[in-house]
Parts: C-alpha cells; structure tokens; sequence
C-alpha cells in the first residue's frame, strides 16, 4: 500500500468514523484514534457486507447504499466501543 492509500484509508476512516458517532446517540467518550480505526475497519467491513448482498454501483455516481451500508456498520462499532472503553473507565483501569 502506498502513502496516499493510507493518508486516504484515514481520512475516510475519519469520515465514517464521524458520521457513526453522529448516528449514536448520546456522548460517546473514546479518543478520535479509535474513531478513525473504527470508520477504517467499518469501511472495510461495509464493503464486505455489500458485496455479499451483490451491491455493485453498476449505475456509477457516488455508492450510496455503500456508503450507508458502511455508517451503519461504524454506528454499531462506536457504540460497542464506547460502551466498552467507558465500562473500563468505571472500574478504574483507565486514568486521567
């Protein structure tokens, strides 16, 4: 993979990272490192589930089923992150 893969893995990383925290409600308290690994692997996984349903953006344009498809999956991601990382902040594991 090439420099500008990974500057562009991250940066869309951080845009479906972003919109899955916007999707969740309440205050989500993880770093914005986690957000942008989950908006990267939420990324890939959308791709994957799209493409087992047979999406393909045969019409061309921007893939917006795609890109719900992906939003969601990062929703999902942010919410079990976040329920995860604040249940370890409760009991004291994490400091700040």
């Amino acid at each position: 993979m090439t420099i500008t893969g990974i500057i562009s893995a991250i940066v869309i990383g951080l845009v479906i990272g972003a919109l899955g925290r916007l999707v969740v409600p309440g205050k989500q308290r993880i770093p914005i490192w986690l957000t942008i690994l989950i908006g990267i692997v939420a990324a890939f996984v959308g791709s994957f589930i799209a493409g087992a349903f047979g999406y393909s953006n045969a019409g061309g344009g921007f893939p917006w089923v795609l890109f719900l498809i992906q939003i969601a999956v990062a929703a999902v991601g942010v919410a079990i992150a976040a329920g995860a990382y604040d249940g370890r902040r409760r009991r004291g594991l994490l400091r700040r």
